[in-house]
């Protein structure tokens, strides 16, 4: 009895330009569905995975890196202070969503914290081919080091930045029309002496923040009651209070531009014998858990921290992947009323 040796011969690994192939697509949109793209039509995916099935098709990560001389990393940059990242649940929650959707690609994330740096070395590791492309959150005008990496590799950015320039690929919420809404509820409710304490004028959302402050008392012919400035944590907002207060003009509701200010602002005002929100209403701006658990309970504007991160992530794979995601991606924020105002 003799043995067919080419039947026993293994078949050799279907190639991605096989899988295209059979299901009629293009090369980029087979990669996308196995990267895990959203941007595909239910019709290609079908096609892709069905031809994915057929060909037993295993993505090969380390050929397809040689081949494309990609690393299949992504490098997540955070100019800030390593407490200031892991004490503030918005960045857990941006994070969270950047790691939820590039942990369904074949790419891994590498988390950069800048603070101690000027950016030498993180632009040097960052030009040195170690990753594919950037995300880049909590930036500031200061940070110009980036530039030097947007000059390598694909950047997506986690807010509008300050100096946007063409070309640039952001994700972020209408920080204008957030503020606006929230002292347009503090109007409504018939308060008319509404102060702020504003985020700090060198990060995007801080300007924004006020802006949208100003606009709405404008719009109701009101003068901006007191403003000081913070930097989006709770020590800043505390000393903020203590600096509106130690002004002596008279305000009976603030708009405060981030839940973490909002949480150092209340005890402040409660140690001058203001109670919130009998004497001073007190809206802020996230809905982080810190919202929930101030006392007051924190009336908010609500950003979608998560899904944010996740839409970072997405438009950074789609230009990887060759695709023409849309260069600005704004989502909508959402009043939520407690007990503060």
């Amino acid at each position: 009895m003799t043995t067919d040796v080419r039947a026993a011969a293994p078949r050799s690994a279907a190639t991605i330009e096989e899988v295209a192939a059979a299901a009629g697509v293009s090369r980029s949109t087979v990669s996308r569905v196995v990267n895990g793209s959203t941007a595909v039509s239910p019709t290609a995916l079908a096609a892709v995975q069905r031809a994915i099935t057929e060909l037993s098709y295993v993505p090969n990560r380390a050929a397809r890196s040689l081949a494309s001389r990609s690393t299949m990393a992504i490098a997540l940059v955070v100019p800030e202070d390593i407490s200031r990242l892991f004490g503030d649940p918005f960045f857990a929650a941006v994070v969270s969503g950047i790691n939820a959707r590039v942990s369904r690609s074949d790419y891994v994330l590498n988390l950069i914290i800048a603070s101690s740096d000027p950016g030498d070395k993180t632009a040097q590791y960052v030009r040195s081919g170690a990753v594919d492309g950037a995300i880049v959150v909590s930036h500031h005008t200061s940070d110009t080091f980036i530039d030097r990496i947007a000059a390598v590799v694909p950047v997506v950015y986690g807010g509008r930045p300050t100096r946007l320039v063409e070309g640039d690929y952001y994700v972020d919420v209408d920080n204008v029309a957030g503020a606006r809404t929230a002292t347009e509820y503090l109007i409504g409710r018939g308060f008319t002496r509404i102060g702020s304490i504003a985020g700090p004028p060198s990060m995007q959302a801080g300007v924004d923040r006020v802006d949208g402050f100003r606009d709405a008392l404008a719009a109701a012919g009101l003068e901006p009651g007191p403003v000081a400035v913070g930097d989006f944590t709770v020590e800043s907002g505390a000393a903020a209070m203590r600096e509106i207060l130690a002004g002596g003009r008279e305000f009976d509701a603030l708009f405060v531009a981030s839940d973490l200010m909002a949480r150092g602002v209340i005890p402040v005002l409660e140690t001058a014998g203001r109670r919130v929100p009998d004497d001073v209403a007190v809206v802020g701006f996230d809905d982080s858990p810190v919202a929930s658990t101030t006392a007051p309970a924190l009336t908010t504007m609500r950003q979608p921290s998560f899904q944010q991160g996740e839409r970072m992530a997405e438009v950074l794979l789609e230009r990887l992947a060759g695709g023409t995601p849309p260069e600005e991606t704004i989502l909508d924020t959402e009043l939520v009323v407690r007990d503060s105002a």
